[in-house]
């Protein structure tokens, strides 16, 4: 590890820590509906919008009509993807005559680009046409990550309010988090990532002469609007097959670092969001607190792991860290930060091969995932997430106490614990089932490239991507498959929206309560204490819950590692 690693990493942090009120001050605004400079220009849109679509933005919904709405909205969108992925072949916008894809693959993109995940089982370059990429996926990129944070303001207002029937609007939510957030900083974002040399064209293929004097063909494309959103919205799916790590869609030191701050940038300012809404902004800052420990626990134990390098190789006179995999443009600390950063966000994108990387430092992006996308968090998917664990921490702590557990001016009774513990057990029990499940089946074995713990650790990560909504990958695995695709995509299906509607269940019992002001014997939520229940809580259950897993897979691979054996 060196010096200007930390500086680095310590650095991303500060810049993020600065960012978090003004952003957060502007997602309140959104969430409260009130006007912003951008009205004076987008407002008319939004206006025609509710026209056109017959809605009213005042009328809101109670949980049960949030949730159909959502769901309604999200398959409708989930159906047009598939069907222009399928007519990919005969559709216009397709420069390299590409052919439609197959049944088992549109299926699984479509449910991929609609959950927020971003999974992909193809080499993007080689198999989407420039429109499938504009119409049909960064489509996706803007409306998956407007319906993550539609869904948190949902929950802020069951938090936030007092004897309501209703959370909101979700058309009006979704409009404006797409409007004046979503659309704005990704055309300043595209626009900078253009000057910064990342391609934005309809052309699909350019020859050009090498400095050896060869003629080598580069495909193109719309890259850096797609490249924007992608990040902003953690969505994470890459133009490229190389994703960030390719040249054209991140070529430089600096590009790298505004990704990475663009990634984490939405989760940070939720954070206050929330404490605005509630009343107290401390509490915010408490959630952003543990998310902060969190990530910063990871990022020492990927960094240290990947810096040390490999001990066989150590045996064998090469010294250094690990650089298998990693672009020397970004070298080991900034291709350490970015895994971390990717998996803490659920964003998937990725800098660096994490398949390459030390069994330890390997298994950092994994556990990120398999914690419940709530360390930062997707857009709205990651403080929504942590608000479930606080709901279980207050628990805890009411307990301790030896009273009716509270949480910010809310009675957590037992219709909130069931509905959190039935979201937070949706994760465990689709990872690891389907995991055993593709560990014993011939269909399953098929797909890793490796064998033993490696091989395990290929299959363990797939679905946890997949589940956790993250969508990066160990890399290895073969999953461009009847069974793998099927079988992820149901996966993504269900880790995105079997965690929704208990999470909208809580926001309607919650709003329909009152509030309960503080007394001698509430359990403190601002300060150290609850800040430490609050890791403590998300550790304890992911560590009792993933542990065995991630003791056959990469601490088995760590362990066989340090005793000098290559496999």
């Amino acid at each position: 590890m060196t010096f200007q690693g930390w500086i680095l990493i310590l650095g991303f942090v500060a810049i993020l820590l600065a960012l978090t009120k003004p952003v957060g001050t502007w997602l309140f605004a959104l969430y409260e509906g009130r006007r912003t400079p951008l009205h004076t220009v987008l407002g008319p849109v939004e206006t025609g919008f509710y026209k056109l679509a017959g809605i009213d933005p005042d009328q809101e919904y109670g949980w049960r009509r949030y949730a159909v709405h959502m769901l309604l909205f999200n398959a409708t969108l989930m159906a047009f993807t598939y069907a222009v992925l399928r007519l990919q072949g005969v559709l216009p916008g397709n420069p390299q005559g590409l052919a439609g894809l197959s049944p088992h693959l549109a299926f699984n993109t479509a449910i991929s680009f609609t959950t927020n995940t971003n999974w992909q089982s193809y080499g993007g370059e080689s198999t989407m046409s420039n429109l499938s990429q504009m119409l049909g996926l960064t489509i996706h990129n803007f409306l998956s990550a407007a319906t993550g944070i539609a869904l948190a303001f949902a929950l802020f207002r069951g938090f936030a309010r007092r004897e309501a029937k209703a959370i909101g609007n979700f058309w009006a939510d979704a409009t404006r988090v797409t409007l004046y957030l979503l659309l704005p900083i990704s055309i300043v974002y595209a626009t900078f990532l253009i000057a910064s040399g990342v391609p934005q064209t309809l052309s699909g293929v350019v020859d050009v002469q090498t400095l050896e004097g060869a003629r080598q063909s580069l495909l193109l494309g719309p890259v850096a609007s797609q490249e924007a959103i992608k990040m902003l919205g953690t969505n994470g799916g890459g133009f490229f097959n190389a994703n960030s790590a390719h040249p054209f869609e991140n070529p430089t030191a600096l590009t790298n670092l505004v990704q990475m701050l663009s990634i984490f940038l939405i989760g940070f300012g939720l954070t206050w969001t929330f404490g605005k809404a509630v009343g107290n902004t401390r509490q915010g800052w408490a959630i952003l607190s543990a998310m902060v420990i969190l990530f910063l626990a990871g990022v020492t134990v990927t960094y240290w792991q990947e810096a040390a390098g490999n001990p066989v190789l150590h045996h064998l006179g090469v010294a250094g860290g690990n650089m298998e995999g990693k672009e020397v443009r970004f070298g080991i600390a900034a291709s350490a930060l970015f895994a971390v950063v990717t998996t803490a966000a659920s964003c998937g994108a990725v800098n660096a091969m994490h398949d390459s990387f030390t069994a330890l430092g390997g298994m950092i992006p994994l556990f990120n995932i398999q914690l419940g996308e709530v360390v930062i968090g997707g857009v709205g998917a990651g403080i929504y997430g942590f608000l479930l664990f606080a709901i279980l921490a207050v628990f805890v702590a009411g307990l301790m106490v030896g009273r009716t557990p509270e949480y910010v001016g809310k009675k957590i009774e037992a219709r909130e614990v069931k509905l959190a513990v039935l979201a937070i057990a949706v994760l465990p029990l689709m990872i690891l089932g389907l995991t055993a499940l593709s560990s014993v089946l011939q269909q399953g074995l098929a797909g890793p490239l490796n064998k033993g713990p490696h091989g395990f650790s290929e299959i363990l990560y797939a679905f946890t991507s997949a589940v956790g909504n993250n969508g990066s990958a160990f890399a290895g695995l073969t999953a461009n498959t009847p069974y793998y695709n099927g079988l992820l995509g149901v996966a993504m299906w269900v880790g995105r929206f079997f965690i929704i509607v208990p999470m909208l269940a809580i926001a309607g019992g919650l709003a329909a309560k009152k509030y309960t002001p503080e007394s001698a014997g509430s359990f403190p939520t601002t300060g150290g204490l609850w800040v430490g229940l609050l890791v403590g809580i998300v550790l304890i259950l992911g560590g009792l819950t993933f542990l065995p897993s991630l003791a056959l897979g990469p601490i088995a691979d760590h362990l066989a590692m340090i005793s000098g054996k290559l496999s």
